[in-house]
Order: C-alpha cells, then sequence, then structure tokens
C-alpha cells in the first residue's frame, strides 16, 4: 500500500446565531467561521481501485483517544465509494490535536480533508455538487471546510444547515488565544439546551446577516456578535464562563465561545499581546493556546 499525509484544520465561530425550531430535521444557523492554526494530520494508507469486487474496508486508528467503530471518516469513505464506485482498501492513522467536544470541528475537518485525498488519490474529479452531496451524508461542518479550501479562502459567512457556505476574505491581522476547559459539551446536549432555552421564552439580540462581513472586517473592540449555545450551555458548566472571564482579564479585545463548546477563544491586538496572555493562563488552564488565521 501507499501513504499519503495530509492536515486538517480547526475552526472558530466567530458569531453563532442559531435559529429556534427545526426544519427536515436540522437548526438553521447563521454564522461566521474562521480557520485557525491548529492541525489534525492524517496519514492515509491506500491500496488499488478494485471496482466490481464489492465493497473496500475503511479501518480508523487513532493512539490519543477511543474513535467510534462509525465516525467521520469512515462515514466519509462509505460515501465517497457509494458515488464514484470506488473499491479499494484504505488505513487511516489520525493524530489528533483538535480537541473532541470542543465546538472546533475536528472531526468534520478530517472528514473533509479525507474526501479531498480520496477524490486526488483515485482521481475521479468530483464537481463541487458531488462534494457537497457527500459533505451533506457526514456532518453540517463539512461543507464549510470543503468549500473554503476550494477557494483558499479559510473564512465565510455559513447559513442554512450550514450547506450555504459564502467565501469573504480572511483577515490576517487576528491574533487569538484558544483555551479548552476540562468539560465535553456534545452537539446533541447543546442542541437540547438551547432548545430548552429558546422553550423557556428567552430571547436574544443579534446583528444583521448582512452586517456580519463589514463587522468583521471592522475593529474587533466593536464587535457585536454572539454565540447563541454560550448562554444556555455555559448555566450548565460554569467553567466556560470562567474561561471567558479570564481572557478578558488578560486583555482580550472579544471572547466568544466556539460552536456548541467547549472551547473558548479571545481576540488580542498583536501577537506578542496574545502569546503573553496564552503564557499567563496557561497557568490556570492546561489546555491553552495562541493561534493564528490561515
Amino acid at each position: 500500500m501507499q501513504s499519503l499525509r495530509v492536515t486538517a484544520p480547526a475552526k472558530l465561530n466567530i458569531g453563532l446565531r442559531v435559529l429556534p425550531g427545526t426544519r427536515n430535521g436540522y437548526h438553521a444557523i447563521e454564522s461566521l467561521f474562521q480557520m485557525v492554526s491548529l492541525f489534525d494530520t492524517l496519514v492515509i494508507q491506500y491500496g488499488e481501485d478494485r471496482r466490481g469486487s464489492g465493497k473496500g474496508r475503511c479501518i480508523v486508528e487513532c493512539g490519543s483517544m477511543a474513535l467510534p467503530e462509525t465516525n467521520t471518516l469512515t462515514r466519509a469513505y462509505d460515501s465517497f465509494c457509494a458515488l464514484t464506485g470506488i473499491c479499494a482498501d484504505v488505513d487511516v492513522g489520525l493524530e489528533k490535536h483538535i480537541p473532541s467536544g470542543a465546538g472546533l470541528g475536528g472531526g468534520s475537518s478530517d472528514a473533509a480533508a479525507f474526501i479531498k485525498a480520496l477524490d486526488a488519490l483515485y482521481e475521479t474529479r468530483l464537481s463541487s455538487e458531488s462534494l457537497m452531496r457527500i459533505a451533506g451524508e457526514v456532518g453540517s461542518d463539512v461543507f464549510f471546510f470543503l468549500s473554503c479550501d476550494k477557494t483558499g479562502s479559510g473564512c465565510a459567512v455559513v447559513t442554512g444547515r450550514g450547506e450555504q457556505v459564502r467565501q469573504i476574505a480572511p483577515r490576517q491581522n487576528l491574533f487569538f488565544v484558544l483555551i479548552c476547559p476540562k468539560v465535553h459539551s456534545s452537539t446533541e446536549e447543546a442542541y437540547r439546551l438551547i432548545d430548552e432555552y429558546f422553550a423557556s421564552g428567552e430571547t436574544q439580540v443579534y446583528p444583521e446577516l448582512s452586517s456580519f462581513e463589514a463587522a468583521y472586517q471592522g475593529p474587533v473592540q466593536n464587535w457585536k456578535f454572539i454565540n447563541s449555545f454560550t448562554e444556555p450551555v455555559t448555566r450548565k458548566y460554569p467553567q466556560i464562563a470562567e474561561a471567558i472571564a479570564d481572557l478578558k482579564l488578560t486583555g482580550a479585545l472579544y471572547t466568544q465561545m466556539s460552536g456548541s463548546g467547549s472551547a473558548v477563544f479571545g481576540v488580542f491586538e498583536s501577537s506578542i499581546a496574545a502569546r503573553y496572555a496564552a503564557s499567563q493562563l496557561a497557568q490556570k488552564w492546561e489546555r491553552t493556546l495562541p493561534l493564528f488565521p490561515v
């Protein structure tokens, strides 16, 4: 078997509005996604295509954590093979650096990187429509990672269930500090909490979707983005609110939880300020990293 090594970046949600109610089993969102400099690595060993000889197999191994037998990579493989007719044995060694259950899109990014690798390895030259079809069968954040890779933009306004991705010019003068509290906030639980939050009569005030791009390009201290998940999730997990407060105390111009949590981040005025804040916060929060746009 031959091998290929690829990387998969994390993302932050600068802001994330979850609309009440569901359609076809999904909540609609309005969000601004930003890729950042934290990566998983996939080492893919692949054999020859054996079309007509049945279904190949995909084995995923990850030394740092136990993965369920069915995961985003196996779902991506199954969808790719069903669409293309490819039949090949593939082994994936997954090196995890993006924390699981943190709202950083690690599993979705891994799946997107795997899909792109399979498309290149087996020269299937899938159209954007075919790639999006696979994404829809794997996970909502996969749309973003596949779309942005094709354009070279690491930032986008994302709407619908996640399938509507409008790339925008990414800023390079953003300096993030990430804290990952030792809290696991599953996506399913976060959506249950937000449904209960809305059902109780709670409301939130959001900036208009049409203002997202201009606001993102403006001064960070003027950002009015919010994350719908932050309030209901931090009510259950006060450690997340504590991490946000600590980021503010170290000089962050803007703080937020990413995705459905539990990772939080602050934006700082310079690389020096971000690195200094990260060094201070690491004394209390074990998983603290300075990050930059990619």
